[in-house]
């Protein structure tokens, strides 16, 4: 098994990427911390990984805490004595984010607060952990709008997945003589609940779909499996990278420098 014997932390474990990855990473040998906001969707996930023979434990936390950051942490050692992985996933796309002029600061603040502090918080508790354990692997939830204007306006998605990717450049440099690698991920746009209440009619679908060369949304677990190789060994040798797993998006749109 790919992660046999380790200890992951997923945040936004409770639907989508969190819940694909967190079944995953248990079928391949993982301990899973368990993190969310919404309770009844963190125990779920959990019977579900016990369903399939894996261990769990649930911890709720909002990411935009530093206090409930400091208390995942602590739980996932408490609870299976140690930390390999951390993968920082929870975030938010919210139905009133915009353009820059019809945006309101409080929307802007709340997924700030969520997207990229949330990852700043789980890195300044979880690599102390990961440095008692020897070394581990960090996973951070971009996404290709880090590195594209999105066709729908979604200003402060985009301005926080884009401080996501450059603060895990900078974590990658600092902690690469510790055994500590730090990756972004990046999906392309998802079959999500959280993308398709955003897209939430045919028209901004398809402006969307129209810019994929596959011609669809990817699925969550096609993320998962992305997650499952930066979380495992096999990732030994990589760090700092914008992990792009989008349908050939940024291929077609990227124009090389």
């Amino acid at each position: 098994m790919r992660l046999k014997d380790k200890v992951a932390l997923i945040t936004g474990a409770g639907s989508g990427i969190g819940r694909e990855s967190a079944l995953l990473f248990a079928r391949e040998g993982a301990a899973i911390a368990v993190v969310d906001v919404n309770d009844q969707a963190g125990h779920e996930t959990v019977a579900m990984v016990e369903q399939q023979g894996g261990r769990a434990a649930y911890c709720r936390a909002d990411v935009s805490k530093a206090a409930d950051c400091e208390h995942m942490i602590a739980l996932a050692e408490k609870q299976f004595g140690k930390l390999d992985v951390l993968f920082n996933n929870a975030g938010i796309m919210h139905s009133k984010d915009d353009d820059a002029l019809t945006t309101d600061e409080a929307i802007w603040d709340l997924t700030m607060n969520i997207n990229a502090k949330g990852v700043f918080f789980g890195c300044k508790y979880g690599i102390p952990a990961l440095r008692r354990a020897g070394g581990g692997s960090i996973i951070n939830t971009a996404s290709f709008v880090a590195l594209l204007g999105a066709a729908t306006p979604q200003i402060a998605y985009t301005a926080s997945k884009g401080a996501v990717l450059s603060l895990t450049r900078e974590l990658a440099v600092i902690h690469a003589k510790e055994d500590i690698r730090v990756n972004a991920l990046c999906p392309g746009p998802l079959r999500t609940p959280l993308l398709m209440s955003f897209l939430d009619t045919d028209e901004k679908k398809q402006r969307r779909l129209v810019h994929i060369p596959m011609g669809r949304f990817g699925e969550a677990k096609e993320i998962a499996y992305a997650a499952v190789y930066l979380a495992s060994d096999e990732s030994s040798y990589v760090t700092g990278t914008e992990f792009l797993v989008d349908g050939g998006l940024t291929a077609a749109y990227v124009t090389p420098q």
